[in-house]
């Protein structure tokens, strides 16, 4: 069976539903089924391998080579594809709630994006928490930012995930307000980000069920851990009470099946109505950065089939 139109909001022109086809709703619910038992489990840096673990697992792209690096004083891993082009670059920040994700985990998925924007990435081990607490991921990526501008990087556009995804948005907002010239990025895609640190989006109840991973309290605790103490509504904490004015164009991806999804649209909403280029993608069904399913959902693959044009294009937007 043929899977349905895409359909864009009468209400939410900003906004692009797409729904789920036969075969992925009975993956979705396959897995479901596989992971209800673990179901909001990992907890504490004891997850920190199961999670590694788990990012492991994603198709590496052909052709990418993996490199150890230091940029800005910060470690992390390159992902060479073998269509780089020169002066540019992807900075990749990784998820798992500020405490858990590692460069080395998600080399095969950063790889993925790599390829498809024709550039090479970057992902760094910025310091996680509880050891670590806010601000110092932030400090990090800051320095990562700076470190490839000082290579002589022209064209650098922010990625990520979950609490990956919300650092790179916030990161956007410090680095459009600071730099000047050829150090602004050209662009940023987030994938389920971690927008709101105060927990209020309303999907935190209305998705509570259909969620396949996380729970409140589980999420609350792995906030507090970063936080310690420090105000949720920070914007380097907490990007959707930060500043919008002249961002580059914005892509968000979420899944309609997660707690995050409000965080997703209030974002996207707030940064279309400060006139930002900024479009939402809500795939029905769709569990937590289900793009790194890749080979499990097509979903997975149209999403990144759509992220991959979009990098292409800000790379070479107003390119000299």
């Amino acid at each position: 069976m043929p899977s349905q139109p895409t359909k864009q909001s009468p209400v939410e022109p900003w906004s692009t539903l797409h729904p789920v086809s036969p075969e992925d709703g009975a993956a979705v619910a396959a897995l479901r089924k596989m992971v209800e038992p673990q179901k909001g489990m990992l907890q504490g840096i004891a997850a920190r391998q199961p999670f590694d673990d788990i990012m492991a697992h994603v198709p590496s792209a052909q052709g990418v080579v993996y490199e150890a690096d230091t940029v800005g004083g910060v470690s992390g891993f390159w992902c060479r594809p073998p269509n780089a082009r020169p002066k540019q670059a992807l900075l990749y920040l990784h998820g798992g709630w500020y405490v858990w994700g590692s460069a080395r985990a998600y080399r095969n998925f950063v790889g993925q994006f790599a390829v498809r924007a024709g550039a090479a990435a970057f992902i760094p081990d910025y310091r996680l928490a509880p050891e670590h607490p806010f601000p110092a991921a932030v400090l990090d990526v800051q320095a990562c930012y700076r470190g490839l501008v000082e290579r002589g990087t022209q064209r650098i556009a922010l990625v990520g995930d979950s609490a990956g995804g919300g650092l790179a948005l916030a990161l956007l907002s410090l680095t459009t307000s600071e730099a000047s010239g050829g150090a602004l990025p050209v662009g940023a895609v987030a994938l389920s980000p971690v927008t709101d640190l105060t927990l209020a989006g309303a999907s935190w109840e209305s998705r509570a069920k259909a969620e396949l991973y996380f729970t409140r309290p589980q999420a609350a605790a792995l906030r507090d851990a970063y936080l310690s103490g420090h105000e949720a509504q920070d914007p380097r904490a907490s990007p959707l009470f930060g500043s919008f004015v002249g961002l580059p164009p914005i892509r968000v991806h979420v899944g309609d099946a997660e707690l995050l999804l409000d965080d997703s649209r209030r974002y996207v909403e707030r940064a279309a109505a400060a006139g930002v280029d900024a479009r939402l993608d809500v795939w029905q069904e769709m569990p937590h950065v289900f793009p790194s399913a890749i080979g499990q959902f097509a979903a997975a693959e149209k999403a990144m089939s759509a992220i991959g044009p979009f990098l292409v294009e800000r790379f070479r937007a107003d390119a000299s």
